[in-house]
């Protein structure tokens, strides 16, 4: 049952790594090229950095939204399915 757990887990944080990353990829390239632009032009406005995170952000998950939703319902069925197996074996 352990075994069985540990796995589970693993596959958790891993589906959690991947569904996030293309927002957090975004969302770090946009910031690191605005932060070069405010510090060429020596612009520091907070706002200038957050509002096009946002929209990259929305972006992102507008084209991969339904990826990132199938991943986790592929998940939850599979979880749904194991269940039985996990509860019989503990």
């Amino acid at each position: 049952m352990v075994g069985e757990l540990g796995r589970l887990s693993s596959e958790t944080l891993l589906l959690i790594l991947m569904v996030s990353m293309p927002a957090l990829a975004v969302s770090l390239v946009v910031g690191v090229v605005i932060g070069l632009i405010q510090a060429v032009t020596q612009v520091q406005e907070q706002t200038l950095s957050f509002v096009p995170k946002l929209v990259a952000v929305a972006v992102v998950l507008a084209v991969a939204g339904g990826w990132m939703g199938q991943q986790l319902v592929d998940f939850s069925q599979e979880l749904w399915n194991q269940l039985p197996r996990i509860a019989q074996s503990g």
